[in-house]
């Protein structure tokens, strides 16, 4: 088992690991664009997200789900990593940060 990593730090890492992580379609992070709904790490540095996509037809989930996981289990500390694929709520543009709203002339 990997060494037990300070939470706020591990937290940080994952999500600095989840912005590098897009959809080929579209040229913002899984993170900004609010796909992420849950992000949970337990006392033994195991995580669990739960995340969705932007349209549950998604030609390419698979991969993207995928490549989230492996962004995941190359951060040191961490040991397990469960990605559960949701549909609820229905993703929207209103969860996407100001900042992804700016980028795709939403504001």
């Amino acid at each position: 088992m990997a060494e037990k990593k300070d939470y706020f730090k591990l937290e940080s890492e994952i999500i600095n690991a989840l912005k590098e992580v897009y959809d080929p379609e579209i040229p913002v992070n899984v993170y900004d664009l609010g796909l992420i709904y849950k992000l949970n790490i337990d006392d033994d540095n195991n995580v669990e997200i739960d995340m969705t996509l932007t349209a549950p037809n998604c030609p390419i989930a698979d991969q993207i789900v995928e490549f989230t996981r492996e962004k995941l289990e190359q951060i040191e500390g961490v040991n397990k990593v469960v990605i559960n694929l949701v549909f609820d709520p229905p993703w929207s543009p209103e969860m996407m940060s100001d900042e992804a709203k700016l980028q795709l002339g939403y504001m």
